[in-house]
C-alpha cells in the first residue's frame, strides 16, 4: 500500500497544475473563517454573523462541513486530471511495463482518492475545532466533540465523489470531456427528480425514494443545509406561519449507498482498465 501510494505521490508532486488547485482548494476552506469577519449595518441595527451562531459548537460541524464539500469540486478537477495525464503522457502504458498490474494501478488511485479525502476532512476538523473554540458560547468537552458524525459523513461523501471521478476519468481519458460529463450527469438527475416529483408523481415521496439511491443525490443527501437551523431562521419563519421541521441528522442509508457507489465505481475503473488494450 505504501508503495502504491509512494508512486502516486511522486507524480502528484511534480504536476504543478494538481498543486496549485489542491492549494486553493485548502485556502478556500479557510476562508470560511473570513465569515465571522462580515458585519451588516441595516438602519441602527448591527450585526456580525459570527454572533448568529454559525460557529457554535457542536453546530459548527454540520456549516463547515456542508461549505467545505461545495468547493469539493476543485479536487475532482485534480482527481480526472491525474487519470487523463496518465493517457496524456503515457505513464499508465509505462506502469504496466515496469511490473505494476492494473489492479494495483487502479488501487493506487483509490489509495489517493482516500489520501485527499482524509487529508480534507482533517483540515476541516482543525479549521472548525480553531473556529469553534474562538466563538463558539459552548466549550464544554460533551458538546464540541458531539456531532462529529458529519466529519464522517463529509469523508464519506469525498470519498464516493472521488472515486466517481476516478471513473470517468478512466471513462473517458480527457479531463474535460470527464467534468464536462459529471455535470451532465447532475443535469440528469436534476429533471430526473423534477419529472418524478412534478410531472409522474406529485404529491408523493416516490422521487424521493428512487432519486436516493442515484449516486450524487446519495452524496448530496448525505449533509443537509444547514441554515434553516439557525434559531434567527427558525424565529423568523415561525413569525411567518412557517414550519421549518427537518430531520438533519447523517442517515445510515445515505452513507450505505455512497460506500456501495465508491465500491462500484472503483470495481468499474478496473473492469474498464481490464478490457482495454492499453
Amino acid at each position: 500500500m505504501l508503495r502504491l501510494f509512494s508512486i502516486e505521490f511522486q507524480k502528484l508532486k511534480y504536476n504543478r497544475s494538481a498543486k496549485v488547485i489542491s492549494i486553493v482548494y485548502f485556502l478556500l476552506i479557510t476562508f470560511i473563517a473570513l465569515i465571522a469577519s462580515i458585519e451588516f449595518d441595516i438602519g441602527n441595527i448591527n450585526f456580525r454573523v459570527a454572533d448568529q451562531g454559525i460557529f457554535n459548537f457542536p453546530f459548527i460541524w454540520h456549516f463547515n462541513t456542508y461549505m467545505a464539500a461545495i468547493l469539493k469540486i476543485f479536487l475532482a478537477i485534480v482527481i480526472v486530471s491525474m487519470m487523463s495525464n496518465e493517457y496524456s503522457y503515457r505513464t499508465l502504458k509505462q506502469n504496466l511495463i515496469d511490473g505494476l498490474s492494473k489492479r494495483e494501478f487502479v488501487l493506487s488511485k483509490f489509495v489517493t482518492v482516500l489520501g485527499f479525502a482524509l487529508l480534507s476532512t482533517l483540515f476541516v476538523f482543525i479549521v472548525s475545532m480553531i473556529l469553534g473554540l474562538s466563538f463558539s458560547d459552548y466549550n464544554e468537552i460533551g458538546i464540541i466533540f458531539s456531532d462529529l458524525d458529519y466529519l464522517l459523513a463529509y469523508f464519506v461523501k469525498l470519498m464516493g465523489f472521488f472515486a466517481f471521478c476516478m471513473f470517468l476519468g478512466i471513462l473517458v481519458k480527457r479531463s474535460a470531456f470527464a467534468i464536462g460529463f459529471l455535470v451532465v450527469w447532475w443535469i440528469f438527475e436534476s429533471i430526473a427528480y423534477g419529472l418524478l416529483k412534478w410531472q409522474f408523481f406529485k404529491g408523493t415521496d416516490i422521487a424521493d425514494t428512487v432519486l436516493q439511491f442515484f449516486p450524487l443525490t446519495a452524496m448530496s443527501n448525505l449533509i443537509k443545509e444547514p441554515f434553516t437551523r439557525l434559531g434567527a431562521v427558525q424565529s423568523a419563519a415561525s413569525q411567518l406561519g412557517e414550519n421549518l421541521a427537518k430531520n438533519y441528522d447523517v442517515g445510515m442509508l445515505p452513507l450505505l449507498i455512497v460506500l456501495a457507489w465508491t465500491f462500484l465505481f472503483t470495481y468499474w475503473s478496473y473492469a474498464l482498465l481490464r478490457r482495454r488494450d492499453l
